[in-house]
Parts: structure tokens; C-alpha cells; sequence
């Protein structure tokens, strides 16, 4: 008995599909020939290298552009969520700022001789001269630094 290979049939597939990978390599590769191109019409040639390097001015140019949007996006998203927060806590100190009010004016013991707040009430000081200012500040200044260093603030409510 003598043993052989049989012919396959799936070569002639495998062939057929190399040719046209071949067939359309080639094609591409004579389509896009830019010294084939060159020599054939200059002017073509130097109107696609034009168009070629504004293509990719374009393309640089709209990735900086994105680039720049993306970075002010964010910087925009993180002041606005600043000013939310500043504007949520300046609604708590208000609120915060009724209440005391209405407590005070329903628990003191003098409430008729408060007045509300008129322009025409108001108290109106000059400022002070310089020369006795210049006596008081460092006074002033040792004893906020001493406060402050010895009762440091509490952040929140």
C-alpha cells in the first residue's frame, strides 16, 4: 500500500483570494504614487502637496483649539462651583444672621428702645488723625496676633 497526499481543493480558494490581495495592493500602491503623479502632471502634484499640508494645519490647528476649550471647560466648571458653594454659605450666614435677630428682639429685655436701621439713623465718625493712630496700631496689631494665635478660629457651623 502506498500513501499520498491528496490535492486539496482549498488551494485554489487560498490562490484566488492572494491574487486579488495582490491585485488591489498593487492597485492602491500605483493610485497613490506621488512621483508617478509628479511626473505626469507637475501642477496636480503641487495642488495635492498644498492641499496635504493644509489638511494638516486643519487637523493641528483644531486640536489646539480643543485642547485650549477642554482646559477653560474646566477652569470655568471649578469657578462656578466656587461661586455655588460661596453662595450657599452667604444664604446660611443670612439665615443664620434672621435667626439671631429674631431671637434677640423676641428675648431682650428692651426691644421697644431698638430702632430699625434708616439712613437717618446712622452714625457717621471721621477717621481718626494720624498722629494718634500711630500710637494705637502696634497696640492693635500685638493684641490680634496674640488673640489669634491663642484662640484659633473653628471652621463651619
Amino acid at each position: 500500500m502506498v500513501a499520498f497526499k491528496q490535492p486539496r481543493s482549498i488551494s485554489i480558494r487560498d490562490e484566488v483570494l492572494n491574487s486579488r490581495s495582490t491585485r488591489s495592493m498593487e492597485l492602491l500602491q500605483r493610485a497613490l504614487s506621488t512621483k508617478k503623479i509628479a511626473r505626469h502632471s507637475p501642477r496636480v502634484a503641487g495642488l495635492h502637496r498644498i492641499v496635504d499640508g493644509a489638511l494638516l494645519g486643519t487637523c493641528v490647528a483644531l486640536t489646539f483649539i480643543s485642547a485650549l476649550t477642554l482646559h477653560w471647560q474646566h477652569r470655568w466648571t471649578i469657578a462656578f462651583t466656587r461661586l455655588e458653594t460661596t453662595r450657599k454659605l452667604v444664604h446660611r450666614l443670612t439665615d443664620s444672621t434672621a435667626m439671631l435677630e429674631e431671637y434677640l428682639l423676641e428675648r431682650g429685655r428692651l426691644p421697644g428702645l431698638m430702632v430699625p436701621t434708616k439712613v437717618s439713623n446712622l452714625v457717621y465718625l471721621d477717621y481718626p488723625s494720624l498722629s494718634s493712630s500711630n500710637d494705637f496700631a502696634p497696640r492693635v496689631s500685638a493684641y490680634l496676633r496674640d488673640k489669634m494665635i491663642g484662640n484659633p478660629i473653628s471652621h463651619g457651623y
